[in-house]
């Protein structure tokens, strides 16, 4: 009894002082963006309803951002037009922490088991570290979506919820229908044969579209005719945030970037993430397979600003995973930690940001897209986890996926084997 009670005091005694020191820490790293991006919904949603003009025509005073999402999400975000300003924050904030909780529960709990640490102190621990990682940290201070998309995807790849298997591919499904880069887990879900999960994903992106068009067919035919295809809207692809191949070939040449040296990058990138992930599905290691496609989709995408690198989050906690499953005292062990702990500490360091100015030269190259090295090291050298270093209940659930017929009927494995941006808050709003 006195034992349990001394170690649990010990336990929150070490997450106030690390939550100190990373408040500390916020306190001289973290820039404050005061909700740019969240302004700009707000803006362009109050807009639409209360002023009758259309959303897509809405930029933020003195400004050229507006807003660059499908009318799906216009559709999900619509109550938000109803709400105060300050009552709009506190709704963004909530749901990226709530939904962060939820899946840093779901995603850390085989670490805490194998660490034999009490599953409140590990999800503190990351918490607190996920405070500090600046993806996340932009991406509250922008008041982004980032981690609900990957809430939705993250619940679907790993069937979290009861009956998941009978729904898998929706999640994905609205993740797209609410911001196009999701998809690439659709073509995820193709490469790896889950057909039915990915016609149904397929499906329900079309049906929440189609349903958005039938209710505001104006701004539907604004968006898919027009504003889609506004790269004005986005930001200059050269910008130091966007963490993506796209930024590392426009920072090479910013007047005139190669637009056929990023695509054949692009699919390299590819062909290695669809062997990674045949592998990972091979395995039934849908945990693997998420963070490599959310690695692979900040590579690939034509502008990854930095707060989208969120999506980095499942690879680096699998790192963590993989090293607690090793022998103790193993080079294994000690090779996969060390690792996460270098590109962790690159990721809350906001490094790119010296060469925001100036990234020209031998080290303007090498430092200005350190976040896409690290992207790249994810997708390449994650470790694929075979059923028996998976936690028990994970390793059941995905056991059934990997066979013919298995929870999603999809036919046999393949081959074996997650923004700091303008420091004015002039910001390209993605």
């Amino acid at each position: 009894m006195a034992q349990g009670a001394g170690r649990t005091i010990g336990q929150v005694v070490g997450v106030a002082g690390l939550a100190v020191a990373v408040a500390l820490f916020l306190s001289v790293a973290a820039v404050r963006h005061g909700f740019f991006d969240l302004q700009v919904y707000y803006g362009a949603l109050r807009h639409w309803v209360h002023d009758g003009g259309e959303i897509y025509d809405y930029l933020r005073p003195f400004t050229q951002y507006g807003f660059t999402y499908p009318p799906f999400a216009a559709l999900v975000m619509l109550p938000m037009a109803y709400l105060p300003w300050t009552a709009a924050i506190v709704v963004s904030v909530t749901a990226s922490v709530v939904v962060t909780a939820v899946l840093f529960h779901w995603l850390i709990d085989p670490i805490s088991r194998r660490a034999g640490w009490t599953r409140w102190f590990a999800l503190a621990v990351a918490l607190c570290l996920a405070a500090a990682y600046e993806p996340m940290r932009e991406t509250v201070n922008f008041g982004q979506v980032n981690m609900l998309l990957l809430f939705l995807v993250a619940v679907d790849l790993l069937r979290l919820l009861p009956g998941g298997s009978r729904w898998a591919g929706v999640g994905i499904g609205l993740a797209t229908a609410i911001k196009l880069t999701p998809g690439i887990f659709i073509v995820y879900l193709l490469v790896t044969g889950r057909w039915r999960a990915a016609v149904t994903a397929m499906g329900a992106a079309a049906a929440a579209t189609v349903f958005a068009g039938a209710l505001f067919p104006d701004a539907s035919r604004e968006f898919w005719t027009e504003a889609l295809w506004n790269t004005n809207r986005v930001g200059e692809l050269a910008f130091v945030s966007n963490q993506s191949l796209r930024g590392v070939v426009a920072r090479l040449n910013p007047e005139e970037p190669s637009t056929l040296a990023w695509l054949a990058l692009v699919v390299v990138t590819l062909a290695l993430w669809v062997w990674r992930s045949r592998a990972a599905a091979a395995a039934g290691d849908e945990a693997t397979g998420l963070a490599l496609t959310g690695a692979v989709m900040c590579l690939v995408s034509p502008v990854t600003w930095v707060h989208h690198l969120v999506w980095l989050l499942p690879a680096l906690i699998l790192l963590v995973d993989n090293g607690m499953a090793a022998p103790a005292r193993s080079r294994r062990r000690r090779t996969l930690l060390v690792a996460a702990a270098v590109a962790y500490a690159f990721l809350i360091s906001r490094i790119v940001w010296a060469w925001e100015r100036d990234f020209t030269g031998i080290d303007g190259f090498l430092g200005s897209n350190t976040y896409v090295w690290i992207s790249l090291a994810l997708l390449a050298f994650l470790p694929v986890r075979p059923p028996s270093v998976r936690a028990p209940a994970e390793a059941v659930v995905t056991a059934g996926a990997a066979r013919p017929g298995g929870l999603d009927g999809r036919a046999g494995a393949g081959p074996g084997g997650l923004d700091g941006r303008a420091h004015t808050g002039v910001v390209p709003l993605n």
